[in-house]
C-alpha cells in the first residue's frame, strides 16, 4: 500500500525531473508520483538543485498531471525568479541553516521578510513557506509572524524521538498564530 494511501494528509515527492514519460532511466517522472497518491512535490531542494529552465520544466509537467509545486530557493532573489514560473509555493531555506536547528524565521528573518515583499511584489498568488532548522512550535510562530503561510520541515519531525508531539506542538502554534 502506497503510504499517500495509508495516511490522512496530503503527501508530497521529494523531488520530480522534467521530463515526459520516455527514455529517462533514473528519473523520477511527474506521472509516477502522481500515481503513487503524492499530491505535490518538492522541485529544487538544496540537496537537488536544478537550473532555473529544468526548475521551469518540472512546474509545467507537475501541473500538467495536477501536483502541487513547492520550490525550494536559498535566498530572496531565486525566491522572486521561482515565483515568476507560478509553482504553488515557494519554500526560502539557507540551506546552511537546514537539518541545525537554528530557525531561518530566527536566524535570518531578513532573508524571509525580503522573500515575501519580493514575492508578493511578483506574483502575489503564490503561497510562501520557510524552512530551514524550523524545530519548534516557537520558529513556526517566528515564521508565521514574518508573514509566510507555513513551514518546510523534514529533520526536525523525522529525526526525533517523539515525532507526533512535535508535529502537535507546531501545529497548535500555527493555529494560535493564524
Amino acid at each position: 500500500m502506497e503510504i499517500a494511501n495509508a495516511v490522512d494528509v496530503p503527501v508530497f515527492a521529494q523531488h520530480i525531473d522534467p521530463y515526459e514519460p520516455g527514455s529517462h532511466t533514473g528519473a523520477m517522472l511527474a506521472e509516477t508520483v502522481k500515481a503513487s497518491g503524492a499530491v505535490g512535490t518538492l522541485i529544487n531542494h538544496s540537496e537537488k538543485t536544478m537550473l532555473l529552465a529544468k526548475v521551469e520544466k518540472a512546474i509545467q509537467r507537475a501541473s500538467k498531471v495536477g501536483l502541487a509545486t513547492v520550490v525550494c530557493t536559498n535566498n530572496a532573489a531565486v525566491s522572486q525568479a521561482a515565483a515568476v514560473l507560478s509553482p504553488t509555493m515557494v519554500a526560502v531555506e539557507v540551506p546552511e541553516l537546514i537539518g541545525t536547528g537554528r530557525a531561518i524565521s530566527k536566524v535570518r528573518p531578513e532573508v524571509v521578510t525580503r522573500t515575501v515583499d519580493l514575492i508578493r511584489k511578483t506574483n502575489s498568488s503564490v503561497h510562501i513557506l520557510c524552512g530551514a532548522g524550523i524545530s519548534s512550535g516557537e520558529d513556526v510562530s517566528a515564521a508565521l509572524k514574518l508573514d509566510t503561510e507555513g513551514v518546510l520541515l523534514a529533520s526536525a519531525v523525522v529525526c526525533a524521538k517523539d515525532p507526533e508531539k512535535i508535529l502537535f506542538e507546531m501545529a497548535s502554534a500555527a493555529v494560535r498564530e493564524k
